[in-house]
């Protein structure tokens, strides 16, 4: 089984650069794409073999996120049931009968951290989120979490230290969920590999220097380890300053 994760950073743009092509070209079993930009009617995606669900943010051209699946789920619930964290169209929560599969969207800190203090109750509440899931089933998340875990995981550490997405707080809020049982699937099969990246600033030409940071995640239960093939990082798919992450799960 192929999954593929995407933050499109606005969704009609993408498609005007090549997003339908892509898609139909990864074939994925289960495609989810968060930042989508848009409400209800601003777009018709014809993607025939594929079940749609849209969750949108309130606020018109935010935040937002979608999942394409070829198997209908036995469930599809959106956000996390708590009215602080719903208005912003960051969750999608698929149920199948193995597994629970969820796209998020996090947060960013933003600018001068202004978010910081959101940024980390909403850490507890979704790590609270998944942690209740589990109890009934093993789950799969993905999405554009908004930090970078360690320093291999961005090209410029020590410049960005105290910048939304390298904090400290960041950081080890994302350790905490890898402490509470989830595995970072890139970082599995890939734990010291250097140079790969998921993000890149539109500024500063960073993407021809690649000078990135890897932000966009495929995570699983501790108990579906054994079902892990591979994780991939498609750097080579442009269309947004993000690029697909992937997970082949057997």
């Amino acid at each position: 089984m192929r999954l593929i994760s995407w933050n499109v950073n606005g969704l009609r743009a993408c498609v005007q650069k090549g997003f339908m092509e892509y898609f139909r070209q990864a074939d994925a079993d289960i495609f989810c794409i968060q930042e989508s930009k848009l409400q209800e009617g601003q777009i018709s995606l014809e993607t025939p073999g594929y079940f749609q669900y849209w969750n949108y943010a309130k606020k018109k051209g935010y935040s937002g996120t979608a999942v394409f699946t070829k198997t209908e789920p036995l469930t599809v619930s959106y956000g996390l049931g708590i009215e602080e964290h719903d208005q912003e169209g960051r969750v999608i929560t698929l149920e199948y009968d193995s597994f629970y599969l969820v796209t998020v969207y996090t947060p960013n800190s933003q600018d001068a951290l202004a978010r910081l203090d959101y940024r980390m109750v909403w850490e507890d509440d979704f790590l609270a989120y998944l942690k209740r899931l589990e109890e009934k089933k093993p789950v799969i998340f993905c999405g554009d979490l908004n930090v970078a875990h360690r320093e291999i995981d961005l090209k410029n550490p020590k410049t960005n230290r105290k910048n939304a997405g390298f904090t400290d707080e960041e950081r080890a809020k994302f350790t905490r969920l890898t402490e509470n049982g989830f595995i970072d699937t890139f970082r599995y099969f890939y734990p010291d590999q250097e140079g790969i990246y998921s993000w890149w600033s539109y500024r500063f030409r960073a993407r021809e220097k690649n000078a990135g940071w890897r932000i966009d995640y495929f995570c699983v239960s501790e108990s579906l380890k054994n079902r892990l093939v591979n994780a991939r990082i498609h750097t080579e798919v442009f269309g947004s300053d993000h690029c697909p992450v992937e997970l082949e799960i057997c």
